[in-house]
């Protein structure tokens, strides 16, 4: 009963931490941002007590003070844009760390173990949860650049309008982020902020830049760079990026084609491992019981 108590207790623990931290490291347009955000731009509001907490323990971690550190530039692919998300993100590594180390280390005295298991127990908790925050950050920067895949071909579309309606550049970006903004919030709210620096008066080819690297995906790097050669050679860039989006749809039908066709190697483990040995049970099985009766009363002892 004790091991079901301290089980649950684990638990619980194990989800709240990953629930709240879910929770406040979540993009702010996803915890209810009001509609006067312009086209998906986050807005800034106050921390919540638990999270300036975690932001305080974070700190104390000499790489959550790195500006340039790696992890911050995933952090800003993922969505997370807060100045303070990656002392947020390593608060929430030592506290999981902690608890899941503290939880482990108590199962373990619980259950009679040596002083050498139970300090195994604690360090491996303690890896445990020091290593699952940054794994949920990878499996939402992969979602996030699936997405904003996902989302280009019809973004380039709208764009290709915009500009051969006589509009420039900022305003079809414009005018596509706010199409964008229900059916593809992510790259909505790129465009938006791309407008926007270069309403603030940074150059083209900065904006551009740092709309590549801060999303990550190398369809939008191939896009920003199409945009800067038209910039540079003063070329039209309705065609350009008609064709773009062509080759982008292309480009996507090949690679769904390309995973169909690997779904057939991807299951022969599973056929070979799960299925065929069921059928061979089900067709062999009546048949190998009965010669096995067989040959007993045949090799059985005479009277």
């Amino acid at each position: 009963m004790e091991i079901l108590i301290l089980s649950g207790c684990f638990l619980f623990v194990l989800i709240a931490v990953l629930c709240g931290g879910y929770w406040f490291l979540r993009e702010p347009g996803e915890r209810g941002i009001p509609e006067t955000a312009p086209s998906g731009i986050s807005l800034n509001q106050e921390d919540g007590p638990i999270r300036q907490t975690l932001e305080r323990i974070g700190s104390i971690l000499p790489p959550a003070n790195d500006l340039e550190h790696p992890i911050r530039i995933k952090l800003i692919s993922a969505g997370y844009r807060e100045p303070d998300a990656l002392q947020a993100f390593y608060g929430i590594k030592a506290v999981l760390g902690l608890l899941l180390s503290l939880s482990l280390l108590t199962i373990s005295i619980r259950l009679g173990g040596s002083a050498g298991a139970a300090l195994v127990a604690a360090i491996g908790g303690a890896g445990l949860g020091y290593l699952i925050p940054a794994h949920l950050l990878n499996s939402r920067l992969s979602r996030r650049r699936a997405r904003l895949r996902q989302a280009l071909p019809a973004a380039l579309d709208l764009l290709v309008l915009g500009l051969e309606a006589g509009q420039g550049l900022d305003n079809s970006l414009m005018d596509t982020s706010k199409e964008l903004r229900t059916v593809y919030p992510e790259l909505s709210e790129e465009l938006s902020l791309t407008y926007l620096e270069m309403k603030a008066g940074h150059s083209r080819a900065d904006v551009l830049a740092r709309l590549a690297q801060r999303t990550g995906e190398p369809e939008v790097r191939k896009l920003t760079n199409l945009l800067l050669d038209g910039d540079r050679f003063g070329t039209s860039l309705g065609p350009a990026i008609r064709n773009h989006a062509s080759f982008t749809r292309v480009r996507r039908r090949q690679m769904a084609q390309e995973q169909a066709r690997k779904t057939g190697v991807k299951l022969v483990f599973p056929v070979f491992f799960l299925i065929f040995p069921c059928v061979l049970l089900v067709t062999l099985g009546p048949a190998i019981l009965r010669l096995m009766q067989g040959l007993g009363q045949m090799l059985g002892p005479t009277p």
